[in-house]
């Protein structure tokens, strides 16, 4: 890997820090404003429904430029979304703005891939990415949790205080925010250094028809591509199923660990660990043409699932999670650089990215409209768990019934 790949690799991961840590500090500031139980999950689906509504858009704008252009381009709005959370605008609405960066961000930061390097090293590359990533989640877990924290938070805000000058900055969430914009700024001078590389698959025509029209063919082309059908199911289902898992640590941490905000928040790194490791493990030992036979991993990470509910010890806690993360890591992988080459053959890289997006921002809209309407409710945490976790594993055995013989079939 040359000087090039690891410029992609920190504008991925200061982004990816930045957003992350964003999610905890704007749940926090719902808290301080006394919002709503099921407003942290629609805080989520406000970010995911950019992804949704601009999918026939960006996978097209991805492929118009060059794609650190593209990043640099995004990542500012994600910046902007930030700013105007910390300037008072409703957290939905702000974290909805940095959700419409993020959408236009996703194509490009994974479709680069596909063009910079060479298919044989897609599955290291998407390692390299994933676990960098899941280290910009840890991190972004442990930055917000630690900063939303009052006994570290309040000392640094009465530093922070100018007499006679008033910055607006005078609370944990938006200290934490501010740190998290400068982050961001961070991202955008690391977009600016990736290199230049020639555009691959130029959309033909930028009509709003033509490019829904288009996006609709790619998306049944994928979904009828063998390969492509079953990575992209399992793909789908997996980030609909890791946005949620987040919110119930959340949850799950308060009533069984009797754990606040930021040390529910700071667990939810551990989950990261696993993801890395995982990640780790499947560069190691799975190829791409051998990468459908991972999907008894993702049944069993549903069973895993079930084994949180009579955990109420801390260290088992961390080591359940590391053990589910590590699950999802291992079978995510490999399924996602399939996805990701099948589509470029198919159709380009930004556009089967953005088909890639639409799928599993819709699973997470679902799962995350799920969630909020059992907390509407007043569902237990328990009873939440336990469908969610049946509704991995069932879902995971329906796709290796269907696709388990497809292990080895297809041309990569």
């Amino acid at each position: 890997m040359n000087s090039g790949f690891y410029i992609i690799l920190a504008a991925q991961f200061f982004s990816a820090l930045a957003d992350n840590a964003l999610l905890f500090a704007a749940i926090a500031l719902l808290k301080d404003m006394h919002a709503p139980a099921w407003h942290t999950p629609v805080l989520q689906e406000a970010f995911v429904v950019s992804y949704i509504v601009l999918a026939p858009f960006v996978g097209a704008f991805a492929d118009s430029m060059p794609k650190g252009r593209v990043m640099f381009i995004s990542n500012t709005i994600k910046l902007c979304g930030c700013l105007t959370m910390l300037a008072g605008v409703n957290p939905l609405i702000a974290y909805g703005v940095a959700g419409f960066g993020a959408a236009a961000y996703s194509p490009a930061k994974y479709g680069i891939l596909t063009e910079y390097l060479p298919a044989g090293k897609l599955v290291l590359a998407n390692s390299w990415m994933e676990g960098l990533t899941v280290l910009a989640i840890i991190l972004g877990a442990v930055v917000g949790g630690v900063l939303i924290t009052p006994e570290i938070a309040n000392p640094i805000l009465r530093w922070w205080d100018v007499p006679l000058i008033d910055i607006g900055i005078d609370t944990p969430p938006k200290l934490a925010i501010a740190f998290i914009a400068f982050i961001y700024l961070v991202a955008t001078m690391f977009n600016l250094r990736i290199p230049h590389v020639d555009i691959d698959h130029k959309p033909l025509n930028r009509s709003p028809i033509f490019l829904i029209t288009e996006f609709a063919h790619c998306f049944r082309l994928l979904w009828k591509d063998p390969l492509g059908q079953v990575s992209l199911a399992v793909t789908t289902l997996f980030w609909g199923a890791g946005a949620t898992l987040r919110l119930l640590v959340l949850g799950w941490a308060a009533v069984a660990l009797n754990y606040n905000i930021g040390e529910a928040a700071k667990l939810t790194a551990w989950v990261a660990v696993g993801i890395a490791i995982g990640s780790v493990l499947a560069a190691k030992f799975i190829k791409l043409e051998h990468s459908v036979r991972v999907l008894p991993v993702g049944i069993a990470m549903g069973i895993a699932v079930l084994m949180m509910i009579p955990v109420t010890n801390s260290t088992l806690a961390i080591l359940l999670l590391i053990v589910i993360g590590a699950m999802g890591g291992y079978f995510v992988v490999p399924m996602n650089a399939l996805l990701q080459h099948r589509g470029h053959l198919l159709m380009g890289a930004g556009r089967s990215i953005a088909v890639q997006n639409f799928n599993e921002n819709l699973s997470i809209f679902a799962m995350l409209g799920l969630y909020a309407e059992m907390q509407k409710l007043d569902f237990g945490i328990y009873f939440i768990i336990l469908v969610f976790g049946l509704l991995l594993s069932g879902i995971m055995a329906a796709l290796y019934k269907k696709h388990g013989h497809d292990q080895d079939r297809g041309n990569m």
